[in-house]
């Protein structure tokens, strides 16, 4: 019944292997997923579509990313990670193949949606195989070495989608639309061919009694952490996904290759915050030298200043290019120590055979919180933007706000010990 690997794939050797292995397929991924976005939104955004309509080209990202997680999980306690991988992999490159390759003429909302659609199954697919493949190379009870690994290959993801943003951006300033698809699709191409070589053996042991009604989590705490999730990532691409390019572009007046420079050097240093996170916190209760629920909390109402500030600081009319730049800082440090916390806390909180499980029901809270923030940071732009140039944001800011305030709420349920009480209670234990 166990999805865990069996002992000898735990080696210090063959876990590196394929921990490197795994980690070069997400970075691939995250490079070309970020690339995509700064693409398709300033492709689009030049050509005359509101903020809104830019925002819908990625509602099918954002939905398929909830549904994918839904079942990916599933699949992978099935079939292993190792598949689930593959297939995040090539779905990637059909998405990319379906933008890179189409007449132009195909290249209207309705076909961008269904490629974004298949971007957001690979990048969800590849995210939750990677993070769990974690789970399973770290040796049991080994908490510190989890915890840094962990953050490590979150934080090395976050500083390469800022590549990607960065990459995006130049592409569409030096190449036209396609060309610049068709080098992200040679990218891909590449890492998946490069993958099915050099990996042997798998990651996990399938388990075929694996139980669909099973991904729905039944612990306690890894339900909390996933509510949490909801309102932490919603608060951030409320005004990150569309809001802030566009103000960029549209206020203050930077080029392409500009506004997706300073997007790309945010999310890099917020990555680079991610992976250092381990020294950055060093919680000594109770002798423990990792976060817990209590961290959890502290950080998010330590956030929920950020975004109000700002927008207080634009309503007053202080030069914008200092607030967003310096506030979008000081947001990204915050908010990527209070990420890394997460993802350490859903594998503390999970047991090794229903690591995917647990991870994939983990990020389809994660995904359905993206999908609530890029559906609001288009529609409250937009109405904010019609009283005023700053307004837009303003408003994007406020929600921003509102949403970390309830993270904060949520996460003072979370565990405040990492103890025999937070393991997760396993359905055979609860006589299912």
């Amino acid at each position: 019944m166990s999805e865990a690997s069996p002992a000898g794939d735990r080696s210090p050797r063959a876990g590196l292997r394929n921990y490197i292995l795994v980690t070069a397929a997400y970075w691939s991924d995250t490079v070309t997923d970020g690339a995509t976005r700064m693409l398709v939104l300033f492709y689009f955004y030049n050509l005359g579509y509101t903020p809104l309509a830019v925002a819908s080209l990625f509602i099918f990202y954002e939905v398929f990313g909830i549904i994918t997680n839904l079942f990916g999980g599933y699949i992978g306690a099935r079939f292993g990670l190792k598949t689930t991988l593959f297939i995040g992999l090539g779905t990637q490159l059909l998405a990319l193949s379906m933008l890179a390759f189409a007449p132009q003429g195909w290249l209207v909302v309705a076909w961008v949606m269904v490629s974004q659609a298949l971007s957001g199954i690979a990048k969800d697919m590849t995210k939750m195989s990677s993070k769990s493949a974690v789970k399973l190379i770290v040796p049991e009870n080994a908490s510190a070495t989890l915890y840094r690994w962990v953050a490590i290959l979150t934080g090395s993801k976050n500083a390469l989608k800022g590549v990607g943003f960065f990459l995006g951006g130049l592409l569409l300033t030096v190449l036209d639309f396609q060309t610049a698809l068709k080098l992200l699709v040679a990218l891909v191409g590449g890492t998946l061919i490069l993958a099915a070589g050099l990996m042997r053996g798998g990651l996990g042991q399938a388990n075929k009694k694996a139980k669909f009604g099973q991904m729905f989590s039944r612990n306690g705490a890894v339900n909390k952490l996933a509510a949490a999730r909801i309102f932490l990532f919603g608060a951030r691409d409320v005004w990150f996904v569309v809001g802030l390019p566009v103000f960029l572009s549209s206020v203050l007046g930077w080029t392409f290759w500009q506004s997706g420079g300073f997007l790309a050097v945010w999310v890099i240093g917020y990555g680079i915050v991610q992976a250092a996170t381990p020294g950055l916190l060093r919680s000594r209760v109770e002798g423990r030298h990792e976060p817990d629920g209590r961290t959890a909390t502290i950080l998010a109402f330590v956030l929920a200043a950020l975004p109000a500030g700002i927008a207080l600081a634009l309503g007053a009319g202080i030069a914008p290019n200092i607030v967003v730049v310096a506030g979008l800082i000081v947001f990204g440090v915050v908010f990527a120590l209070n990420s890394a916390v997460h993802s350490y806390l859903i594998l503390a909180y999970t047991d090794s055979d229903k690591v995917a499980m647990n991870v994939g029901f983990y990020y389809m809270a994660n995904a359905a919180g993206r999908l609530a923030g890029t559906v609001l940071s288009g529609a409250l732009y937009q109405w904010g933007v019609a009283s005023g140039p700053s307004n837009g944001l303003i408003a994007c800011l406020w929600a921003s706000t509102v949403f970390v305030l309830i993270t904060g709420l949520l996460s003072l349920l979370l565990p405040r010990s990492l103890g025999p009480r937070t393991r997760p209670i396993k359905l055979d234990d609860m006589g299912d």
